[in-house]
């Protein structure tokens, strides 16, 4: 078993999400509470974002619509990748500092990076940040770049966490179809069959419109709860429109960018119509992924910030019309499951085991990926 931290920057902009797990890359280290549900699988840390941290980021996106080579670093990004690029080593430290340990105690770091273009048919997905500085100043063996393989032999390069869910899944003691759904600026779903199938994709948008237009029309983050939009009411029309965009009846494995939807779509409603119909947009997307089921799932376990989203849990449990379950609530984390992923996804590439499959991610056979990183470089 291999000690190992995951780092994960979402779509969201909200902050960095620090996880320790110990894997062998297959299995993963786990312990039961006596209701047979899994404890948690190591500590976890959050650093959140400033204003100015977002609003730098924000301006990557857009400044990185403009990139034709992954490499190229056009407007702000080379100042943005420097800022994730330290604020990950910073998350790290605390994080370190705050549970005891040392550099020594740890054998690898996953760090994703931070998406700001991801075109997976121009074969071009960039996260920024720097894992060779992070390494250098952490002293840890650090992954990045986890994406770049996959899509270099024909794949999506997202999503990565399927092969992550069915690690959890196994640990739990799952037999029956299950369907994990993981809800942060993009909504990305696992199906998991009886006979140990998965088939993984993204499902449409997922907190990212939500944010966007609650951050405009009222100056907040997030729709807390879900309150806005319960006060509203869907605008059927738009919502019938929105759902035959040619990416929801597109057969998986598919992945989406963040900027294809836009808030402004819904810009003649009012904030909580607006709230209601971006909403109902997530779930009823999320739906649409049963079209694609062969052994559709009995039971949904919902992570990422959409799980603190009540009204959105209520759409999902009656669009679904299958048992709902909070990541939180079965012993897994909400907050973490993704960090805790490229925890894993780290010791995968280090261990030379594949991390994306045919079914997740539509390459042709199943790789492995990620860059390595020595402290010494």
């Amino acid at each position: 078993m291999r000690r190992a931290i995951g780092l994960m920057s979402g779509t969201s902009l909200d902050g960095v999400d620090v996880a320790l797990i110990e894997t062998d890359g297959e299995t993963i280290r786990v312990e039961r509470s006596h209701n047979g549900y899994l404890e948690p699988l190591g500590p976890t840390g959050y650093r959140a974002y400033s204003d100015d941290d977002r609003a730098l980021l924000r301006q990557a996106l857009i400044d990185a619509e403009a990139v034709t080579e992954r490499s190229e670093r056009p407007g702000c990004l080379r100042e943005a990748e420097e800022l994730v690029t330290r604020l990950h080593a910073e998350a790290v430290e605390n994080f370190l500092s705050e549970n005891g340990l040392t550099a020594a105690d740890i054998d690898v770091i996953g760090f994703h990076g931070q998406t700001v273009v991801h075109r997976p048919d121009q074969k071009m997905s960039v996260q920024i940040g720097d894992g060779r500085a992070l390494s250098r100043r952490l002293g840890i063996k650090v992954v990045s770049d986890l994406r770049h393989a996959d899509i270099e032999a024909g794949g999506q390069g997202a999503p990565l966490v399927p092969v992550f869910h069915r690690a959890l899944a196994q640990a739990s003691g799952f037999a029956d179809s299950l369907g994990i759904l993981n809800i942060g600026g993009v909504a990305n779903a696992t199906l998991i069959a009886r006979d140990g199938r998965i088939l993984a994709f993204d499902t449409g948008p997922g907190n990212a419109l939500i944010d966007d237009w609650m951050r405009e029309r009222t100056g907040h983050a997030l729709d807390d709860n879900g309150r806005t939009a319960a006060r509203g009411r869907p605008d059927e029309p738009l919502l019938a429109w929105l759902l035959i965009h040619p990416f929801f009846s597109r057969r998986p494995p598919k992945s989406l960018d963040r900027n294809w939807f836009s808030h402004k779509l819904a810009g003649q409603l009012s904030t909580e119509d607006g709230a209601a119909t971006l909403t109902a947009f997530t779930a009823r997307a999320v739906a649409r992924a049963l079209d694609h089921a062969s052994d559709p799932p009995t039971r949904w376990i919902v992570a990422g910030g959409g799980a603190r989203n009540g009204e959105l849990l209520r759409q999902l449990n009656y669009h679904l019309r299958a048992e709902i379950t909070t990541a939180d609530a079965i012993g897994w984390s909400s907050a973490f499951l993704e960090a805790q992923a490229f925890a894993y996804l780290a010791v995968r590439s280090l261990e030379g085991l594949p991390i994306t499959f045919p079914s997740t991610t539509g390459v042709s056979q199943a790789i492995s990926g990620g860059v390595l990183a020595h402290p010494g470089e």
